[in-house]
């Protein structure tokens, strides 16, 4: 080999003999001898078991001892080839005496007792932490107080009224019974409620002996989808009858698998001029329990309602306030169904817009007034002079009225926003205007009575 190989090997291979620059395998002062054992193949990367053990046991034996304690595979070789194998280990690892010297040299591993760390202060005493559970003690005055009598009474109206039949119904609480249908329309993805008839409706309950016709009802039926009772639909009034026939047909636009996850709601409500309308029942059926694609005709018998008046409408709002100006925008964008004043033709509804500073009235403003609709669009906006150091004593009244050419307006509905709000929707309202600096705020607010409002807000007393 020349020169510049040796030192090839020397540098780059880890088995180069320091002693005469060779290979320890081609060396003759890395040969081995008879106390040292064959490895056959590459250095592994562990020590045998069967090497230790036999290091262990018989050290100073001969070889023939040495060969017992080899691996089967070994002992089954015959001597010839034993010899053979000797005379090749030249070109294998022999590297017993430096495996035991590497052995020896090879640091243990520390073993190291690790104990809880356990975090407190010093010297304070050891508490088991657990949750503790407030009991009260209670008497037994306490156990029957929180019994509700009216929930275990047969003549309840919570009673299960699946368990009981339409003519059981009808027998027990006399308000009527409701003809309508059902079904779908899967080509044009909407449900179709028709309203048919009513029979037998009770007459009208007098708390005034002033009024005129007491003997008949002025009915109609509202609709809609539970959960949602916002966008619900509502027949023409019937006057004086307590077997009105509709016949009207309404479409509700609703995916067909939404549409079997709601509950049809139909209310039947006794038309009052001169005050807020009775409800006089209601029908639900639930539409998974019925066959929409094919449709049907139902009597339903009518139930009583825990909602005894009906509701006054909803109003459309959006307040902004510029305070470099010192103005005070009001924008009156819709309305939904507000309550029917006008027996034949729904309602001619507009807005009266009022500002009052403290408790004294200080401008008046209205919307355009439109026929014959209870969902009226407005889209009119106004403009209030109000002073920034004056915002906060500052009130505006909503007013909604049906027009009447005969008499005065018809009252329908009314909230106040500002310094005396009506409630807390109305009060959340005015908060996020003065917030939001020179950002319209939109927000539907439920009109309210003329009596609630004047209950709870002064500034609803100092306007008409």
């Amino acid at each position: 080999q020349g020169l510049l190989a040796r030192i090839s090997d020397l540098l780059l291979c880890r088995w180069t003999c320091r002693n005469c620059c060779q290979k320890c395998f081609d060396c003759s002062c890395c040969q081995t001898n008879e106390d040292e054992v064959e490895i056959l193949g590459p250095f592994p990367a562990q020590t045998p078991a069967w090497l230790i053990s036999s290091q262990n046991e018989d050290k100073d034996g001969d070889s023939d001892n040495a060969i017992s304690e080899l691996p089967p595979t070994l002992q089954d070789v015959s001597p010839d080839r034993r010899r053979s194998s000797s005379d090749t280990s030249r070109s294998t690892y022999s590297l017993t005496r430096r495996i035991s010297s590497l052995e020896s040299r090879r640091p243990s591993s520390p073993l190291i007792d690790i104990k809880p760390i356990e975090f407190g202060i010093i010297g304070a005493k050891k508490e088991i932490v657990q949750p503790t559970i407030l009991r009260k003690t209670y008497t037994p005055d306490d156990y029957f107080r929180k019994f509700e009598p009216r929930l275990y009474s047969l003549d309840s109206n919570s009673d299960d009224m699946d368990s009981l039949t339409d003519e059981e119904i009808l027998s027990k609480y006399q308000l009527g019974m409701l003809h309508f249908s059902t079904q779908y329309d899967l080509l044009h993805n909407y449900l179709i409620v028709r309203v048919i008839e009513a029979k037998d409706l009770p007459p009208p309950i007098s708390y005034d002996g002033s009024r005129q016709d007491m003997a008949h009802s002025n009915p109609y039926v509202k609709i809609c989808l539970l959960p949602d009772q916002k966008n619900s639909k509502q027949t023409g009034v019937k006057r004086k009858t307590q077997n009105p026939v509709f016949e009207e047909r309404y479409t509700f636009e609703i995916p067909f698998l939404e549409a079997q996850r709601r509950t049809l709601l139909l209310t039947v409500v006794d038309f009052d001029k001169f005050s807020r309308h009775c409800v006089i029942g209601k029908v639900s059926m639930p539409l998974s329990d019925v066959d929409l694609v094919k449709g049907g005709h139902w009597w339903k018998a009518l139930v009583p309602s825990s909602q005894n008046e009906v509701e006054l409408g909803e109003l459309l709002l959006s307040l902004n306030y510029l305070p470099s100006a010192g103005r005070l925008n009001v924008d009156i964008i819709r309305a939904k169904q507000l309550l029917q004043t006008d027996m034949s033709q729904g309602s001619d509804p507009f807005v009266k817009i009022q500002l009052v500073h403290g408790l004294k009235l200080t401008k008046t403003k209205k919307t355009s007034c439109m026929r014959g609709t209870i969902d009226p669009f407005y889209n009119e906006s106004f403009s209030f002079k109000v002073p920034q150091e004056e915002l906060e004593n500052a009130s505006l009244v909503f007013t909604v009225y049906g027009h009447n050419v005969k008499s005065s307006n018809d009252f329908i509905g009314r909230i106040v926003i500002g310094q005396y709000s009506t409630g807390a929707p109305e009060s959340s309202h005015w908060r996020r205007m003065l917030s939001a600096h020179r950002t319209a705020v939109e927000q539907w607010h439920s009109l309210r009575s003329r009596q609630e409002c004047d209950r709870v807000s002064p500034a609803s007393l100092e306007v008409t």
